[in-house]
């Protein structure tokens, strides 16, 4: 698979080269992110997204804070408001705390994150590819754009493809923000996979006609219960399949599932601004002066699930009982 890395880091300079997602796939332009409250803004301004990602990217908003003499604790502040759903940001930045004011340690622990990404993706991929077949249906972006490294739902569309398991893939266009149009046909396209791009309201029918073998998508947070946050549309997806009896599983590193949350009520869900639901590229699409709603995720209970794909494995219900074990608490 060809990837397109989301970032990459010049430590002469003391710059973080983001890829602009917002400008994908029309064009490819780096922004570059010399301090960490650049990098805040980058990742609540989307120009960097998708939980991995969203991490790694933390992690070196950190090293550019030492590089940069900034003060570690505003930093790491300014860094945990930038987005609130996506577990992996703040398991970045509690990984990156024991390192404040070690510019050395800083460094050594944001590129030995960013190289555990990489290893946890590959196995992620190996192991979803055995319960991809046939056609499969996939929503939002969850290839390497989203994760600086393999990929999570989509490394394993991939890799199953590779293994000649899987024939086609229907690509959500993941409104508002268009992830699936823009990033994941994208890389699919990259990639070599065959695959076709739906409206997200197309998924039921196409399921009705008997045309999806499988669902699978990411995740930004999952709770113990298997409970999880994703792009808003999953909720729906889950449902849908649930009532055409097709397989719909969840893929996501362990660093995804908040330890601290029994049940997804718990997590919290951003909302951004309207003019996302109400413009599209500058083009305004509503009457002025109409409102718009735009919850950026919703939970999906884990009733719905048939599998949850991580690093070690593919866990099944109970999945209370399977997360505790994959984590190793008691």
């Amino acid at each position: 698979m060809e990837r397109v890395l989301p970032f990459r880091f010049d430590e002469g300079e003391g710059v973080f080269w983001l890829l602009d997602q917002r400008r994908l796939p029309l064009e490819e332009v780096w922004v570059p992110v010399r301090t960490a409250r650049e990098m805040a803004e980058a990742i609540r301004a989307m120009v960097v997204r998708g939980a991995p990602a969203i991490g790694v990217s933390a992690a070196f908003g950190m090293v550019l804070a030492h590089l940069g003499g900034e003060d570690p604790k505003e930093a790491d502040r300014l860094l945990r408001q930038s987005r609130p759903t996506a577990v992996n940001l703040f398991y970045a930045l509690d990984r990156m705390r024991p390192h404040w004011g070690d510019r050395e340690g800083s460094l050594r622990e944001a590129r030995a994150l960013w190289r555990e990404v990489e290893e946890t993706e590959k196995a992620i991929a190996l192991h979803g590819a055995r319960v991809l077949r046939g056609q499969v249906l996939t929503h939002c972006n969850t290839g390497p754009l989203a994760t600086g490294g393999y990929g999570t739902a989509l490394g394993a569309i991939v890799e199953a493809h590779r293994q000649g398991r899987i024939s086609h893939v229907w690509v959500d266009e993941t409104r508002p923000y268009l992830q699936g149009a823009r990033l994941t046909a994208y890389e699919l396209k990259k990639a070599g996979v065959p695959a076709t791009l739906i409206a997200d309201n197309m998924a039921g029918f196409l399921m009705a006609q008997g045309k999806v073998d499988a669902v699978i998508v990411g995740v930004d947070r999952m709770a113990l219960n298997g409970d999880f946050a994703n792009k808003i549309g999953t909720y729906a997806l889950a449902v849908l399949a649930h009532h055409h009896g097709i397989p719909f599983y969840a893929a996501l590193p362990l660093s995804s599932v908040d330890p601290r949350l029994r049940s997804g009520e718990g997590i919290p869900i951003e909302e951004r601004p309207p003019e996302e639901v109400l413009t599209i590229r500058g083009l305004r699409l509503a009457p002025e002066g109409f409102p718009a709603y735009h919850p950026a995720f919703d939970l999906t209970p884990h009733r719905f699930l048939t599998g949850i794909i991580t690093e070690k494995g593919v866990l099944y219900p109970p999945f209370d009982e399977a997360l505790r074990d994959a984590l190793g608490l008691a």
